[in-house]
């Protein structure tokens, strides 16, 4: 298995979206405004292509296999998330929408927004590459600790990352959902 993990590029937008869409589901909804699968993939698609939110190719890193986008991760800063969100609020406000996303981490953290193995990559390791990659890419830019925030019912996620040194440092609220707020020291 020969996996390239690199920064995502605008053109990456249409193999993102989905794998996006697919780790944060319903979320997707109130990130974007719409109802509609196919508006919620192109609304995913353009922030995938701005430089000004959580999902942009700026902050998105692809593993590729064969030329194929079969991985995401998304990451930035903890000290850039409500830079970020309020950035999305003001788009999601010319839409007609007035929201206010949940801060996802706290300001020290490196955090893991989205990270995603498209259905038929799963179980080849990728996810693990991917954690490795942003674990590494955390120490490179400096960071102490890295986090992520896992859905209650993803207990076989929350597994994983417990098997790989996170702890859950407590329980955090995400649009109205609860969710177990892990961390890594780094």
């Amino acid at each position: 298995m020969n996996i390239t993990i690199r920064q995502a590029e605008r053109d990456d937008a249409k193999a993102v979206a989905p794998l996006i869409y697919d780790a944060i589901g319903d979320i997707a909804n109130n990130l974007t405004g719409e109802e509609e699968v196919s508006q919620i993939l192109a609304a995913l698609e353009q922030y995938v292509t701005e430089t000004t939110n959580r999902h942009s190719y700026l902050n998105t890193f692809v593993a590729e296999q064969q030329g194929e986008i079969v991985g995401i991760v998304v990451l930035y800063d903890g000290r850039l998330g409500y830079k970020l969100d309020r950035q999305l609020e003001q788009q999601l406000a010319k839409k007609g929408i007035q929201t206010s996303l949940d801060i996802e981490a706290h300001m020290d953290e490196y955090y893991i927004d989205t990270i995603c193995v498209s259905k038929n990559a799963r179980g080849l390791g990728i996810g693990t590459l991917l954690l490795q990659f942003a674990e590494q890419k955390g120490k490179e830019l400096g960071y102490e600790k890295i986090s992520l925030n896992v859905e209650l019912e993803k207990q076989d996620a929350r597994r994983l990352y417990e098997k790989i040194g996170y702890l859950t440092t407590e329980s955090w609220t995400i649009i109205n959902e609860p969710f177990h707020h892990m961390v890594k020291s780094l």
